[in-house]
């Protein structure tokens, strides 16, 4: 499928643009028609120019997707009426393309599912594949409720994240700024004073105005390498998997943030592993699908791993313990599911327990992450007042009055 800049005017006689996915310019006509749209002229561009168009389908959007969809199936409304009312009453514009190119894609004769495929980063595998599990087995309400309620969770643990992640940005921002205010203006304008009072300058202070000096040489270095290192490790990480491999074992090690993140993945795991066995993938297909959507590579791995074993004949219980990743409550509720028949249940629980591990532990980090910039703060600037008063100090108090 092309991806079509198009000009097209309104009911109204106004003219708009636009970006929207289509087959070729007769296809993106009929798409437009079904938006009220009358097509003027279209140019094709390579899907490649459709980056500026990722990510603008929120997860919010999906959750309110997923709802209405989910009311309408339940009380019985075509699948197209209810893409048609959804796209009517949403502001997004990018999605309500993407529901106008559904629209007439099922008119054309796919499955509701077939026509979420054609926009991957609107639907992800996971997302298509419950779908056409709900199609087939004629649950789909059902389906897609239960996505709706793992969206929200996700929803709100990234929320959390954000929250962990975004109070120590602003505030070592904060702290940079000052350090940086400190070694640039306030101790050059001391350093001339301390160095012609003729006295044996302390360590501290030799130390303080050999950073400071550091600072005023190199300022630029200090402000162009940190987003350098992030860029080359970002590109290395998508474009090496062998990089991507090893930055995310050390995400897994890191101190404080580690252990959260192993909680994270597992719990994402365990929900989609569950959701996906509840409404019908096979276990191996399951954990196929479970390879990406858990986002690491080293668990990716060692899913993987599993997998193949259990294709081999080995159990799921023996298959999990075998790499030495899962810990103890995945394993024996795996166990347990295994030996009950209910897999899905006992994953659900892991979930669930996971799921308020996850959410204490981040409130707990956000609880200590106040304290130790106020530590880190205090320590730097008591270091500068330290080195830069107390040779003044000292002179004063050697004055004989």
């Amino acid at each position: 499928m092309a991806v079509f800049l198009y000009r097209a005017i309104n009911e109204n006689g106004k003219m708009t643009k636009g970006r929207l996915d289509a087959v070729n310019e007769s296809d993106l006509d009929h798409r437009l028609a079904t938006m009220q749209l009358d097509l003027v002229g279209a140019k094709e561009v390579r899907a490649a120019t459709s980056f500026f168009n990722k990510g603008k389908v929120s997860r919010k959007d999906l959750i309110g997707f997923c709802f209405h969809m989910e009311q309408m199936a339940r009380v019985g409304v075509p699948i197209i009426e209810a893409l048609t009312d959804l796209r009517d009453s949403i502001d997004n514009l990018r999605f309500k393309e993407i529901l106008s190119a559904m629209i007439a894609s099922i008119q054309g004769g796919k499955t509701f599912s077939g026509s979420m495929e054609e926009f991957p980063r609107a639907f992800d595998e996971v997302f298509v594949n419950l779908v056409r599990v709900g199609e087939h087995s004629g649950e789909l309400n059902k389906v897609l409720l239960n996505i709706t309620e793992t969206l929200k969770w996700q929803d709100e643990l990234a929320s959390q994240a954000k929250k962990v992640v975004m109070y120590p940005i602003f505030v070592g921002s904060i702290v940079m700024g000052v350090i940086f205010f400190l070694m640039i203006y306030l101790v050059p304008q001391m350093v001339g004073f301390i160095q012609n009072m003729g006295h044996q300058i302390p360590l501290h202070t030799r130390i303080l105005i050999m950073v400071s000096d550091f600072f005023t040489q190199y300022w630029y270095l200090l402000l162009l390498t940190p987003p350098l290192i992030f860029f080359v490790i970002s590109y290395l990480s998508r474009t090496q998997p062998a990089v991507r491999y090893r930055i995310d074992g050390i995400k897994l090690r890191l101190w404080l943030i580690g252990p959260i993140l192993r909680k994270i993945i597992l719990s994402r795991f365990a929900s989609y592993f569950s959701l996906l066995y509840a409404s019908g993938v096979t276990v191996l297909d399951a954990m196929k699908i479970s390879e990406d959507i858990v986002g690491n590579k080293v668990v990716g791995a060692a899913l993987k791993q599993v997998g193949q074993q259990i294709a081999d004949g080995k159990n799921m219980s023996d298959s999990f313990a075998s790499v030495d990743l899962f810990p103890p409550l995945v394993l024996r509720m795996i166990k347990i599911g295994e030996s009950t028949g209910g897999i899905d249940t006992a994953l659900l629980n892991v979930s669930y327990f996971y799921n308020r591990d996850v959410k204490d532990a981040i409130e707990k980090l956000q609880s200590m992450i106040e304290p130790m910039m106020t530590v880190v703060l205090g320590a730097i600037l008591g270091w500068v007042m330290i080195s830069v008063l107390g040779p003044i100090y000292d002179i004063i108090s050697k004055i004989k009055m």
